[in-house]
């Protein structure tokens, strides 16, 4: 059936459990943004959602660090984190292994990746789903792409790697729906937490808007580092998922530095071609 949706949405913590500190007008706007994803995902009917993040050490460490890996696992549990904390309560979403089986499969001819039948949502993956599936009832197939651990996939095998999971979804018959989650500009866990590099985020998004394979993967990590945070390595999830709907556009929804979020937030929808 190939893709019914696709998409992009920031991830960071704050987005969720500092929304009694932000100003209301931010935590609103941003808020409905990812309620009018939830609703455009939503009217696709898909069958499954996979969710392409970016996992920050809270399943895979440096003793074990794959540069990508799907999830095939019959249910998830998350956050990971504490639910105080985050916001957001424990609870399990829905897999769909033999679905997820069939998409490493396809994916497995062109890029290798890694698997886990066990995998325990970080907020990465738990922000998004609390605003895109507030009642768990889709089955979801999480991706890891490592935007922490160097050695870093380059970004040009971030789009190779969207490139073979657009073509896994072509090959099953169900609606698969696929969202990117990351940055963009935004320095976590550092003294420079909320900071956000506002000309940085809309260069990369007009070439994001655009489909721009060529100046999306000008970009390099030294770079990235100083001018992004360690947090801009996290543009893989967007290059994955433009490589995934290559040939459509797609318009940034929302776009707004919210500081007490530490991040740009960001609605992204692609205008899939039919």
């Amino acid at each position: 059936m190939s893709l019914v949706f696709a998409g992009v949405c920031s991830h960071a913590p704050g987005i969720t459990g500092r929304t009694h500190m932000a100003d209301p007008d931010d935590k609103t706007s941003f808020h409905t943004a990812f309620d009018d994803m939830r609703k455009e995902l939503e009217a696709s009917k898909p069958d499954a959602l996979i969710v392409v993040g970016a996992e920050h050490f809270a399943n895979f460490f440096m003793d074990n660090m794959p540069a990508y890996c799907i999830g095939m696992a019959e249910e998830y549990e998350g956050p990971i984190e504490d639910p105080e904390w985050l916001g957001i309560a424990r609870t399990k979403a829905p897999g769909n292994p033999e679905l997820s089986m069939r998409i490493i499969k396809r994916v497995l001819q062109e890029v290798d990746v890694a698997y886990a039948e066990e995998w325990k949502f970080d907020h990465g993956i738990s922000v998004p789903l609390h605003f895109l599936t507030p009642r768990y009832d889709l089955d979801i197939i999480p991706i890891n792409i490592n935007c922490q651990g160097p050695p870093l996939t380059p970004l040009h095998r971030a789009w190779a790697f969207g490139e073979a999971l657009r073509k896994a979804c072509d090959e099953v018959p169900e609606r698969i729906a696929i969202i990117g989650t990351g940055g963009i500009s935004h320095w976590p866990a550092t003294p420079d937490s909320g900071k956000i590099d506002v000309d940085w985020d809309k260069e990369f998004l007009s070439q994001w808007t655009k489909c721009d394979k060529e100046a999306m993967l000008s970009y390099n990590d030294e770079e990235i580092w100083r001018d992004a945070g360690q947090g801009g390595f996290e543009i893989r999830t967007f290059i994955a998922i433009s490589a995934a709907t290559s040939g459509s556009s797609a318009r940034v929804h929302y776009y707004r530095p919210i500081p007490i979020f530490a991040v740009g937030c960001t609605i992204g929808i692609v205008d899939l071609e039919t």
